[in-house]
């Protein structure tokens, strides 16, 4: 028995990229993977442990004793073994350094996971070139985010002890940019589903706020502030404290002022509540909103336990994790709406 072409009706647009969405999901879900061990290196004090940078050689680690001992006596320069971390030995130094180097290979491979199935997708002729452009413009983001952790450890080989806390803000927020980028492109292939119309603007404002939170915790972390105001809700025995100018020029207390930075990421917090408030209030309460609402309930709870706990590892990882996915979500709902 003979088929014809009718048998075998092609495939639509909608078929074929199919895999592409599930690609960029897959991806958005290394990223977070990579923003994860990310936070591991960062809690246990891992992330100076490699001072050089080595694109294409340190895909390997060390593999004989001569290689740990380099890698050891690099980092017995810098300032962070020198003040606080002389008491190491090499069998200590290597517990720190697997976790630095697993990030760094996780950032290979979140390249090669891109750029591969990129040029298959393209061979294929799955997407048009009006596609392929935004996402090489991933690509290429992917790729700076990879300058910017160097750019961030080189911060703390020299004078600091850790990193500068604005470049781990740049690079968790580029993170978070690239995170939220990828969710927005496979959200917006077709077929999408929309959502009841109505205003965008209150969703936009919303995922705003939880990038700006995102940032904001991230010199949270820079200046170890979750280490310091371990009470809830009041702090310093105040609704707001004293002491939130006592840097000169003021700007600076939003940046380096550990009471500042703490006080300023709880009331980020407390805005993006009254945001997910309103839209209840005006009328947003199907679809989306009740996963948002969930969601953001327990990144609140994380939040002060953590802080009460004095940033326990698992807490402290949780709540970063969570502050993704909730910006993924809000980044879906906003990208099905109409």
């Amino acid at each position: 028995m003979t088929t014809t072409a009718l048998d075998h009706p092609p495939a639509t647009a909608a078929d074929r990229l199919q895999p592409v969405r599930v690609w960029l999901y897959a991806m958005a879900a290394l990223v977070l993977l990579m923003v994860v061990v990310g936070g591991i290196t960062r809690l246990t004090g891992s992330g100076l442990s490699i001072t050089t940078w080595k694109p294409i050689s340190g895909v390997f680690p060390p593999l004989s004793q001569a290689d740990w001992q380099a890698e050891f006596e690099g980092y017995r320069q810098i300032p962070q073994f020198l003040v606080e971390n002389s008491w190491m030995g090499l069998e200590d130094f290597k517990a720190i350094f697997w976790w630095e180097w697993i990030h760094r290979f996780l950032g290979r491979v979140v390249g090669l996971a891109f750029a591969v199935p990129f040029l298959v997708f393209l061979f294929q002729k799955r997407f048009s070139w009006d596609l392929a452009a935004p996402l090489a413009g991933l690509f290429l983001l992917g790729g700076f985010q990879g300058f910017l952790g160097w750019w961030m450890v080189s911060s703390g080989l020299s004078e600091l002890t850790s990193v500068s806390q604005y470049r781990l803000a740049a690079h968790l927020t580029a993170a978070a940019l690239l995170f939220v980028a990828l969710v927005w492109v496979a959200r917006r292939l077709p077929p999408r589903a929309a959502t009841a119309a109505g205003p965008r603007w209150p969703i936009a404002l919303l995922l705003l706020l939880v990038l700006v939170q995102i940032a904001a915790g991230a010199f949270v972390a820079g200046l170890d502030a979750g280490l310091a105001y371990n009470t809830w809700p009041l702090m310093d025995g105040a609704w707001v404290p004293a002491g939130l100018d006592r840097l000169q020029p003021l700007w600076r207390n939003l940046f380096e002022n550990v009471l500042t930075v703490q006080f300023v990421h709880r009331t980020i917090a407390y805005l993006i509540l009254l945001q997910v408030l309103f839209m209840y209030v005006a009328g947003m309460r199907r679809g989306w909103l009740p996963r948002i609402a969930l969601l953001l309930l327990l990144q609140v709870g994380l939040g002060i336990l953590t802080l009460l706990g004095a940033v326990p590892i698992s807490l402290a990882l949780g709540h970063q994790a969570l502050a993704f996915m909730l910006a993924g979500a809000v980044t879906a709902w906003l990208a099905a709406a109409r």
